[in-house]
């Protein structure tokens, strides 16, 4: 079977390790940028996703690029405790939760698709269209493929199969969804950065505090670095005109965050010392109903693009490239696909719907609705069943329920 992937992002490049792994060896990537490059900043891997990883045989390399969280705490705008839980094998799971720099990840990624596969990953090529039937026209090719803007021109690569990782600008979504529109923005915008900085409380704890209107959130991500974001609702951002590697000046967001200085985390100072700064709205998608049409389909943000509460996005785009290709090892190419989507669309789209209601970050909305100056102690204003019921709920839709995921069969193909 030819296998065509468009994207070299973390699921474009997952998805490739995952076939090939699976057994299929005619599988190429096509990727827009003209040169790949360790953009971006940090990113969660949680469990359900490193286990994958792991069954890859790349469990090792990526855990010696970032660190292994032990804790994730809740914290209101006034550095006050309201959740805090275990993660990672802390939590009882079988695999570590990762904090990684994306480019690192996706760098690591691409070495192992050039190890396993050859030369694969041809860079330079924009997905203009793909023909779903031997009817439809693709570039000057009537043949199933998919269609690329390349510098020399035009350009049709057979396929039996093409995989649409392309984003969530992706071309294939805009080609069956063409009045989808631009993405949907919630209000928030995001900036994020990284910086050097001395660690806070035990070195291995995730935090996040804030409310609905104003948030900070840090992580060490290993070589000596802190991933932070910055988020406050903000007035007048056209989602559209994003720009997700757009510099900004620091003094702006520097000045939102001036009073939030805790005992334990000096974010202005931290802010002032990241080397850059990229701004983000806070976007994502309305599910659709349908990811398959003929002989292709979606996969990671062009099928579910999520806002990043709960920190999902790259690891359900590794569990979407592994089920993918574990379907396509056992079964004819449209039962395949079916099975796919029947089992990553509903999960995807009802964590999709979660992270709109805030997600596990709930905790910090109530908090703030419920005692905006503080409080004495949080189960003065939360329960602890409802702090438990939104942590366990969330984990649940996830997919990465300690029982639930410790127990479920491999994914990996026998033999």
């Amino acid at each position: 079977m030819r296998i065509v992937i468009a994207g070299a992002g973390i699921g474009g490049l997952a998805a490739a390790l995952s076939l090939h792994a699976a057994g299929f060896t005619d599988v190429t990537v096509h990727e827009r940028a003209d040169v790949l490059r360790p953009l971006g900043v940090g990113l969660n891997l949680l469990p359900h996703a490193v286990r994958e990883l792991t069954e890859l045989g790349l469990g090792d390399r990526i855990a010696r690029l970032g660190t292994a969280p032990g804790t994730l705490a809740y914290y209101n705008r006034h550095g006050q405790p309201i959740w805090s839980e275990p993660r990672g094998r802390e939590a009882g799971y079988r695999w570590p939760q990762l904090s990684v720099h994306r480019g690192r990840l996706q760098m690591e990624l691409l070495a192992a698709v050039r190890e396993r596969l050859g030369d694969v990953v041809h860079t330079g090529h924009r997905l203009l269209t793909v023909p779903t039937d031997a009817g439809s026209q693709g570039c000057r090719d009537a043949a199933l493929g998919a269609c690329f803007a390349t510098g020399d021109g035009e350009l049709t690569v057979a396929a039996d199969l093409v995989i649409g990782a392309d984003g969530i600008g992706s071309a294939l979504r805009r080609q069956w969804y063409p009045d989808e529109g631009a993405p949907v923005w919630n209000g928030l915008t995001l900036w994020r950065g990284t910086a050097r900085a001395p660690g806070f409380l035990d070195g291995r704890t995730m935090i996040m505090a804030g409310d609905a209107e104003q948030k900070f959130v840090a992580y060490p991500i290993g070589n000596g670095e802190i991933n932070f974001i910055a988020e406050r609702r903000t007035r007048g951002y056209a989602g559209e005109n994003a720009d997700w590697n757009r510099a900004v000046d620091p003094a702006p967001i520097i000045d939102l965050f001036r009073d939030w200085r805790f005992p334990w985390l000096d974010v202005p100072g931290l802010v002032a010392a990241a080397g850059e700064i990229l701004e983000y709205p806070m976007v994502d998608r309305d599910p659709v109903g349908r990811w398959t049409h003929g002989p292709a389909t979606l996969l990671g943000d062009a099928a579910h693009p999520m806002y990043p509460n709960g920190s999902n996005g790259a690891s359900q785009a590794v569990l979407d490239a592994r089920t993918l290709a574990f379907q396509l090892a056992g079964k004819p190419l449209d039962e395949a696909l079916a099975a796919y989507e029947a089992d990553r669309r509903p999960a995807t789209t009802a964590l999709v719907l979660s992270n709109r209601r805030q997600g596990p970050e709930q905790v910090m909305v109530l908090a703030h609705e419920r005692a905006p100056d503080g409080f004495a102690h949080i189960h003065d204003v939360l329960t602890p069943d409802e702090l438990t019921e939104i942590a366990t709920g969330y984990k649940k839709a996830a997919g990465f329920h300690p029982d639930a995921l410790n127990n479920r069969p491999s994914l990996s193909v026998a033999g």
